[in-house]
């Protein structure tokens, strides 16, 4: 769940056997009525596992400007690292109140990418932005 200005989004993933998920889905127009919500559904399959990527968290804070997120994007992109979720958050630093940007992602890194050249490009992108950023490996 988010705040996204005065409302809010959700986002569930239900599973079940087919019998209880066709009654959620009928129930889903009352409980919209109900709880004055709009509500939409989507059904979806099991994600595959990937086994030939490593997953990888990315944290980032900087200035917030123009930019910031669709270059981090570009520059994963470009090397064929895949974004499997990607979260900001915009706040006023605390002592001069400057508008910052902070940026979590998590990404799946091919197996076979060297880290260390992968991390020297990331370091010098980071630093071609002002950002101020920590690559690491997806700790569950």
């Amino acid at each position: 769940m988010t705040h996204l200005g005065a409302e809010f989004a959700m986002l569930v993933l239900a599973e079940g056997q087919w019998d209880a998920i066709a009654r959620l889905e009928q129930a889903l127009p009352r409980l919209e009525r109900e709880l004055e919500m709009r509500i939409t559904s989507q059904r979806t399959n099991r994600k595959n596992a990937t086994l030939d990527r490593i997953p990888y968290a990315v944290d980032v804070i900087c200035l917030d400007q123009p930019g910031v997120v669709h270059n981090l994007v570009d520059f994963f992109i470009a090397g064929d690292i895949t974004i499997a979720e990607l979260t900001t958050r915009t706040y006023p630093a605390v002592h001069t109140g400057a508008p910052m940007l902070s940026v979590q992602m998590a990404v799946n890194i091919p197996a076979d990418m060297h880290i260390g050249t992968l991390r020297e490009h990331f370091t010098e992108f980071c630093d071609r932005f002002n950002l101020d950023a920590v690559l690491e490996p997806f700790k569950t």
